[in-house]
Order: structure tokens, then C-alpha cells, then sequence
């Protein structure tokens, strides 16, 4: 055999290891940590978002919905300044998070009374509110072209949204069998 061939078969021998071992630490690791997962230890963890526990709701540090589309526009160091502010300000504490989970609990396996049930309502509403007044504080430092921005950005999420409906609507109707 000669050296060249040597080397080829040496830096392919090199590259087919390296790949093997690449696949073979992805097997090992799994990145769909859903399988084998209770609903229960779902709930215990907080199984919304991406973010998971005691971050928040669907979505994951900030919420949801208008706070997502602030990442569509260019905030200045100073915005993105007063944002973290007004959300460490308007985070919920512990206990009330870990209270509102009991709840939602005992709701879902039924044993939620009438008292737990007011109580349920009334940290909805509490939550609700002070949902409202961060996005009106959030506003409140945008620019109007950066409000622009966003309303622009909702438009389209609306459009999408819509056509989304109409497909989802013209497969239902297509995908009904007829009586024959």
C-alpha cells in the first residue's frame, strides 16, 4: 500500500470515528425529555413554555403575546433598561405563584370548594389587572414608531391567524367522509 493511500484511509477512518461518536452521543442524550412524563409531573414543573416552572405563564420570562413582539423591534439599551425593571417589579412572589398552583390543582382532580373556588377567581383577577398595568407601563416607554411597529407586527399575526382558520376550516370539510 502506499503512503498516500495510508493517509486517505487514516483521514477517513478519522472522520467515519468522529461521525459515529457524534451519532452515538445524540442517542445517548435525548432531547425530547416529553416521553415517559406524566401529566402529573408535567403540572409539578410548571409545563408551560419552554422555560418551564415558576417563570410564568405559556411563553415562558415575560408572558406572552405583546411582549413577544418586542423582540420583532430594536429597543434601545435604555428601554430594554426600564422593561427588566417593570417586570421584576410586577413579578408575582413565590407564595402567591405556589397558591395559585394548589388551586389549579385541586381544580383539575375536583376537589376545588367553594371557598378555594373565590379565592381562584379573585388571584385571576389580581393577576388579570397587573397583566394590564405592565403592558400599559411597557407602552408607555415605546416610541410611536416602535408602537407602529407592533401594531404592524399584530396585523399580520391576525392575517396569519386567519388563513390558518380558513385552511384548518377547508380540510375539516374535505376530510369528512361522505355516506355512501
Amino acid at each position: 500500500m502506499s503512503s498516500k493511500h495510508k493517509i486517505f484511509s487514516g483521514i477517513t477512518l478519522a472522520v467515519a470515528v468522529g461521525a459515529f461518536a457524534t451519532f452515538a452521543s445524540a442517542q445517548q442524550n435525548p432531547t425530547t425529555p416529553q416521553e415517559g412524563v406524566t401529566k402529573q409531573e408535567k403540572s409539578e414543573r410548571g409545563g408551560f413554555g419552554r422555560h418551564g416552572g415558576n417563570k410564568g405563564m405559556r411563553g415562558g420570562r415575560h408572558g406572552g403575546g405583546m411582549m413577544r413582539g418586542l423582540r420583532a423591534i430594536n429597543l434601545t439599551d435604555a428601554q430594554k433598561e426600564q422593561l427588566r425593571a417593570i417586570y421584576e417589579s410586577n413579578r408575582p412572589n413565590d407564595a402567591t405563584r405556589e397558591e395559585m398552583r394548589t388551586l389549579k390543582e385541586a381544580k383539575r382532580a375536583g376537589t376545588l370548594t367553594a371557598e378555594q373556588q373565590e379565592r381562584f377567581l379573585t388571584l385571576k383577577q389580581q393577576r388579570r389587572a397587573q397583566a394590564e398595568t405592565v403592558q400599559a407601563q411597557v407602552l408607555a416607554i415605546l416610541t410611536p414608531e416602535q408602537l407602529q411597529q407592533i401594531e404592524q407586527k399584530k396585523q399580520e399575526m391576525k392575517q396569519r391567524w386567519e388563513q390558518r382558520r380558513q385552511m384548518r376550516e377547508q380540510n375539516e370539510s374535505t376530510e369528512k367522509p361522505t355516506d355512501n
